[in-house]
């Protein structure tokens, strides 16, 4: 009895080691996310105006961009006059500092055309990511009063190889305020860095926000163009140790068609509601667990917080998303979720 009381013992100690490694290990990776390092901003800054219309420094967005030196430290604020800049834009990695400054959501739109089925250059198909009509790397972005679009017609159910993104952030801080996302499926990838989405409107049908970003949707209007079914945001944490997932927080939900609020793309994936307003288009059930993997609904973290509307009843209704209370939800509520009082302005959030 005394050696099995010994080996007992030992196995406890052995679990709550390993427990605490877990966790040094979470806060460890947490850590590292954060860019903890100082960080002096612009400094100064220039404004480029890009004219479709001729009236400006240059006709295209991709132009400006292109003019702007690598590894700058100013904040180069493009003013995108009114009109439709048909073309497709990236801002690389090594171009910090940029911003694409619209006359309004309504009047200032970049738009393109890609799917995932169409073949690029090198003959090979595009796939889902290299789709978007802009897309940015690099870290501090800003887009104010401007609009992105995908205009590849919407899929049929069942249809593959129809994903169109209108936008794609994979860097780190970046901020907009009063933009429009639109497109059919896949229309917003959130897929790297901490980003904060201040009233903006974003339209799609399945899956029309989605990535593995650490982001916060702040009084944004999300609507649904969905035939039949579709979905609002796919979000792809892998990890308990990432400090990834979406917050919608103050947003409202229109549209068509029956939808899933969440779908867990990852095993961790990590979905919060607060305060959000939900028409009569929440599909029964609420959530999906993406692949069927029944396993997924023990890992993923979907939770809502004090919504309402004719919808809400199916947001809150599944057994595996949960019902938060204000200790729980708090972390999701402020600017913090997204480390924003270390580089938002006092006015941004």
């Amino acid at each position: 009895m005394e050696a099995m009381a010994t080996l007992f013992f030992h196995l406890v100690f052995l679990l709550l080691q390993s427990q605490k490694l877990l966790s040094l290990s979470c806060d460890f990776n947490s850590t590292r996310g954060h860019h903890h390092h100082k960080q002096l901003g612009p400094i100064g800054q220039r404004v480029i105006v890009v004219d479709a219309n001729g009236s400006g420094d240059f006709l295209s967005v991709q132009d400006a961009v292109d003019s702007i030196p690598e590894n700058n430290t100013r904040r180069f604020i493009l003013q995108i006059n009114s009109g439709y800049y048909i073309e497709k834009v990236v801002v690389p990695a090594t171009k910090p500092y940029i911003t694409f400054q619209g006359s309004g959501k309504e009047d200032t739109v970049i738009e393109w055309h890609d799917r995932a089925s169409d073949r690029g250059p090198n003959g090979q198909q595009l796939r889902t990511y290299h789709t978007a009509s802009v897309t940015v790397f690099a870290n501090y972005f800003i887009a104010r009063n401007i609009s992105f679009k995908n205009s590849a017609p919407a899929p049929l159910p069942g249809m593959e190889g129809w994903q169109a993104a209108a936008f794609r952030i994979s860097g780190d801080k970046a901020y907009f305020f009063g933009c429009g996302f639109y497109g059919a499926q896949d229309t917003l990838c959130d897929d790297a860095g901490r980003h904060y989405f201040k009233e903006c409107y974003i339209e799609g049908s399945i899956d029309f926000i989605f990535g593995n970003g650490r982001s916060m949707y702040k009084n944004c209007w999300l609507h649904s163009i969905a035939n039949r079914f579709g979905s609002i945001a796919a979000q792809d944490r892998h990890s308990p140790c990432e400090p990834t997932g979406f917050a919608f927080v103050g947003c409202r939900v229109t549209g068509t068609g029956k939808l899933y609020v969440g779908r867990a793309m990852g095993k961790y994936s990590r979905i919060v509601f607060a305060y959000t307003y939900f028409e009569d288009v929440v599909a029964e059930g609420g959530w999906d667990d993406w692949d069927h993997n029944e396993a997924k609904k023990k890992t993923v973290f979907f939770g809502v917080y004090r919504c309402w509307g004719p919808g809400a009843e199916y947001v809150q209704s599944a057994s595996w998303a949960r019902e938060l209370d204000y200790k729980a939800a708090r972390p999701f509520l402020a600017k913090s979720f997204v480390n924003g009082r270390h580089w938002l302005g006092p006015w941004d959030a």
